[in-house]
């Protein structure tokens, strides 16, 4: 199948907005028509094969972000509760701070600062320090009392693209646990949990995945996995899953623990579908891909002497989020502008903001820049 056949957007339809939701691929919503007329006139007759499919969905992922096993993932519903599982799972002491940007996603924000009734200081770096890079900005706010250090990958607003192999080394280092919000990253960038040394990894898949809303991988690392004591308990997340008139049962040794009841089943067939496809393209060409798109808008947009680029503009930082205002006419209206001509895009951190995939032809690109205003 072709990409034109994979992705068959309306024509008028310029799609920049895969930091937000993306489109699915056809195969995408094949599956899920196929699962839905199996669920019509077979019921549960084929669960077994759907556990094939829960299982083939964990070790894509484990592929994506190379972890060290598939076991390493749970699935849950979203960055946000994974986010909440790793913030309420450890024993925090008073005083003890955990360290985030000021450019975070709410999800990464909020989470830790309803930590602070429980004594837990939440220091904010600034990333835009003219003194400090990013990654010093952050390490300059740990301290011996640092518990955790939570970042985006890619800031979602900037398009700010992180050194997590740095910060993941003086994490470990330093005995600091290392959380990073990859919903900017997976699927569009090469990412290592292993090589970055990461304790902890979570996504929705809605993103850059290309799947649906309501599902999101959790990694945690193995030497890491018991630090978090559980607030959710159910069939799931037990040893010996399945065997239901058993009296006894102990927690599941790996992060299906994390799991406390059923999974959901329609989004695994669509996001293992969606996946599919980005491994057959090989995640250093949708990367290349992408990170060809963004350096054609930045390079375009630094050219115009009335729009003020508000992503940094050095090829290391960038990953598929470019995000620029104009100097004349205001956000709202500009926003208004492009959405009336079917650019499908949004309104981030001051101004407008671009995200391409791999697939997005670079004929529509040009055709949204060509709709600015002089």
């Amino acid at each position: 199948m072709s990409l034109q056949q994979e992705f068959p957007l309306k024509h008028d339809l310029i799609y920049l907005n895969h930091a937000a939701v993306s489109p699915w691929p056809k195969r995408t919503s094949q599956a899920v028509m196929q699962f839905a007329e199996e669920n019509t006139t077979s019921g549960s007759l084929n669960y077994p094969t759907w556990l094939a499919v829960e299982s083939h969905l964990r070790d894509q992922l484990r592929q994506l972000i190379n972890a060290p096993s598939s076991s390493d993932i749970a699935l849950l519903k979203n960055t946000s509760e994974a986010l909440s599982v790793v913030a309420y799972g450890l024993d925090w002491q008073r005083n003890q701070n955990v360290v985030i940007s000021d450019e975070e996603f709410p999800s990464n924000c909020i989470v830790w600062e309803s930590l602070r009734s429980q004594g837990v200081e939440v220091r904010k770096a600034k990333l835009s320090s003219v003194h400090l890079s990013p990654e010093d900005a952050l390490i300059s706010l740990c301290d011996r009392n640092t518990r955790i250090m939570s970042i985006s990958s890619i800031q979602y607003a900037s398009g700010l693209r992180l050194d997590l192999n740095t910060l993941g080394q003086y994490c470990r280092d330093h005995n600091i646990l290392f959380c990073v919000d990859a919903i900017q990253s997976v699927g569009a960038v090469q990412f290592d949990v292993q090589q970055a040394n990461i304790d902890f990894a979570m996504a929705d898949g809605h993103k850059w995945m290309l799947g649906p809303e309501g599902l999101a991988f959790f990694y945690t690392s193995a030497n890491v996995r018991e630090k978090l004591k559980l607030t959710q308990f159910g069939w799931h997340m037990v040893e010996h899953m399945g065997d239901y008139d058993r009296s006894d049962w102990s927690i599941a040794g790996d992060s299906r623990r994390f799991e406390c009841g059923s999974p959901n089943m329609l989004g695994i067939h669509a996001l293992s579908a969606s996946i599919s496809l980005l491994l057959e393209i090989g995640i250093s060409t949708v990367e290349a891909q992408i990170l060809q798109r963004s350096a054609h808008i930045t390079d375009h947009l630094r050219a115009r002497n009335n729009i003020t680029l508000l992503s940094v503009p050095e090829e290391k930082r960038r990953g598929g989020i470019v995000t620029f205002k104009h100097t004349r006419q205001p956000v709202e209206s500009l926003y208004k502008l492009l959405t009336d001509n079917q650019v499908a895009c949004a309104m981030r951190g001051g101004g407008i903001r671009f995200s391409p995939h791999f697939y997005t032809p670079m004929e529509k690109i040009q055709r949204a820049l060509d709709l600015l205003p002089d």
